[in-house]
């Protein structure tokens, strides 16, 4: 119940923020909240990839690609997610979620969403998603042009190995 709530801040929030570009980078503030917690009393890993939802919703909003997804009943999937844990997060400890797409493809969009706290990488994590549409998926390439005419996605030449999910069939 917990992160429904954090939803509706978020995105009640995000109305006064200004408005960002689609590759620009959305950052949320959060708290480490006693129903995070696992047994060793730090952030549980799998809150981590929840809280992940709620930057990419953050990104969506900002970006102008909610309302469009939500206009054309759009349905936002992952794909794929995988994450790098480097220092745990302990209760009431503050922290950042940046979130930013990097690059797409014909089908999906890959996305960087990095944990910081006290100016050091908590996390990393890449996810892999599109919007489904009833018809079927989205071109991740129309909904950047409909957001940003003439746009086109950053070279995943200019990205590190270890940020780059291939495509599966």
């Amino acid at each position: 119940m917990n992160l429904y709530f954090r939803l509706i801040y978020l995105l009640l929030k995000s109305w006064g923020k200004t408005p960002i570009a689609p590759l620009a980078t959305s950052v949320i503030h959060m708290k480490v909240l006693p129903n995070d917690l696992d047994i060793n009393f730090h952030m549980n890993n799998g809150r981590f990839l929840t809280i992940m939802d709620l930057g990419r919703m953050d990104l969506l909003k900002r970006s102008g690609t909610l309302g469009m997804a939500v206009k054309n009943k759009w349905m936002p999937i992952v794909g794929t997610a995988t994450i790098d844990f480097l220092r745990p997060l302990k209760l009431w400890q503050s922290y950042q979620l940046h979130t930013q797409i990097t690059h797409w493809d014909d089908k999906w969009f890959y996305l960087e969403q990095v944990f910081y706290s006290r100016n050091k990488m908590i996390a990393k994590g890449t996810i892999k998603g599109l919007l489904r549409a009833k018809s079927g998926n989205v071109s991740p390439q129309d909904i950047m042009e409909k957001l940003n005419p003439g746009i086109v996605s950053p070279g995943v030449d200019k990205l590190e190995p270890s940020e780059i999910i291939e495509n599966e069939v």
